[in-house]
């Protein structure tokens, strides 16, 4: 499984025709997953104003720090994420509906999904149909905004039904995946 951070769509088919084309030279496939936040209300304008709430109280000086100590992790993804804003906030919906405003002072995945849960669920199926197979995603408030994402976006996506292959996993109390693919798988029928 090959795991990227949450880039604009032509960014991420990108990496997945070059991992793919290293994996095949190697005489291996590689299967594909993404991490991203989601920010997910009834209505766009609802949900961008979330957006632009989590970071409402951000000074540049907070910005720049945070910017500055991750030009230091040596770290290609990390450099990659900073890229998507520059440590500048005037233009952080780097492609549609995907938001980079989570980067400005947090490291690692750094951007989140934006949108009323029909916007939302598209932009996971255009992932989907790049090659991507396995979606992890947060949010915050974690707590609200999970049931947010189970509630609104989940009916949408084709997760839990028939025929799909979801597969559980057992998760520690932080969330932390502690066993994946124990359980017994279920019947397709």
């Amino acid at each position: 499984m090959y795991l990227t951070w949450g880039e604009p769509p032509a960014a991420v088919a990108e990496k997945i025709a070059d991992v793919r084309r290293r994996a095949a030279a190697e005489g291996r496939e590689v299967r594909f997953g993404i991490r991203l936040h989601v920010i997910v209300r009834e209505t766009a304008e609802a949900a961008w104003a979330a957006a632009n709430d989590l970071i409402r109280h951000l000074d540049d000086r907070a910005i720049a720090a945070a910017q500055q100590a991750f030009s230091r992790f040596d770290s290609e993804g990390q450099r990659r994420m900073a890229a998507l804003h520059n440590g500048r906030r005037d233009a952080l919906e780097i492609s549609p509906n995907l938001w980079a405003g989570v980067g400005l002072v947090r490291g690692g995945a750094g951007t989140a999904l934006v949108g009323d849960p029909e916007t939302v669920a598209r932009r996971m199926r255009e992932y989907a149909e790049l090659g991507i197979e396995t979606f992890i995603l947060s949010g915050y408030p974690h707590l609200e905004e999970a049931y947010r994402v189970a509630e609104l976006l989940f009916p949408r996506l084709s997760i839990g039904q028939k025929g799909s292959d979801v597969r559980p996993n057992l998760t520690g109390p932080f969330g932390e995946v502690i066993a994946n693919d124990i359980l017994p798988q279920r019947s397709q029928s």
